[in-house]
């Protein structure tokens, strides 16, 4: 079997965030992608399958579980299928989060993502109520992440971030982010963190621009807007608010093709042995 391994939302290979895909007929068991999953040690491994009416379906999988959206791992996707298998866009994939599409512009592709609209907290959950030294700006959320505003970009950059607390909102990702000042190229930077789901820090996420794009069109009063993931490899990202859609234009590069030699043993067994090590780990 054939696996591609992209950095997606850059035009440079070592910078932006790196995903694998894998074509498939049929999907594998479960257990079986999230130990290739696991195996690639990479923040998302994407499961792509051809439908009978020309669009695709799309599964993501993070070292931890699978995963309800992601952003990078689309788009990585759709540049192996309009790259290496001879696809024309658009494309149109069916995920857990209803329906999005990608298409090649002049200079990289476009995803259209449903705007998820961030829903107002009044205060932080427990778990993460004491890892800010300064009372937040703003705090609010959408189905999978809390989203923190911090007031300003250099607050977003210099942010370390308590990594144990973090870690006990299981499956909840927590992003921080905060408006550029002056004369910078981004609108705002944010940062995302997710060690519940097996990734410290996210390179450059597609998914949480879903919501932080409506946030912050609302407060700079634009639709069209400049994003910048500060993390160590760093991701730009155009964004645009459309009625009830995000779009979301970046580049995307090919760094890997490799052939798999997948197990013979079932894969309840892959997971007995999982549950084995966890359990030893532990004891």
């Amino acid at each position: 079997m054939q696996m591609y391994q992209v950095d997606a939302f850059t035009d440079q290979l070592f910078t932006g965030n790196p995903a694998a895909v894998l074509i498939v007929d049929e999907w594998l068991p479960d257990d079986l992608m999230l130990a290739i999953t696991q195996e690639n040690n990479l923040a998302e491994t994407a499961f792509v399958r051809a439908r009978s009416d020309g669009a695709w379906d799309l599964r993501w999988f993070a070292p931890a579980h699978e995963v309800d959206f992601c952003g990078h791992a689309t788009l990585a996707t759709a540049h192996v299928l309009l790259t290496e298998n001879g696809e024309h866009g658009p494309l149109v994939f069916h995920t857990r989060v209803g329906e999005l599409r990608v298409s090649k512009e002049h200079y990289g592709y476009r995803l259209d993502l449903p705007c998820l609209m961030p829903t107002t907290l009044e205060a932080l959950p427990p778990e993460v109520s004491n890892i800010f030294d300064k009372p937040p700006a703003r705090i609010f959320r959408n189905f999978e992440n809390i989203f923190v505003d911090l007031g300003s970009a250099d607050a977003v950059r210099g942010y370390v971030p308590d990594l144990p607390a973090i870690t006990l909102l299981g499956s909840v990702g927590l992003v921080v982010t905060g408006e550029e000042a002056g004369c910078g190229q981004a609108d705002f930077v944010s940062r995302y963190f997710a060690p519940g789901a097996g990734i410290p820090e996210d390179p450059v996420t597609g998914s949480v621009h879903a919501t932080l794009v409506p946030y912050w069109a609302e407060r700079l009063e634009r639709s069209r807007l400049k994003a910048f993931q500060a993390s160590t490899r760093g991701g730009w990202l155009d964004c645009e608010l459309r009625g009830d859609r995000v779009l979301l234009s970046g580049n995307a590069v090919t760094f890997m093709k490799a052939t798999l030699f997948l197990p013979t043993i079932a894969a309840k067994d892959i997971r007995s042995r999982f549950n084995a090590t966890e359990a030893s780990a532990s004891q």
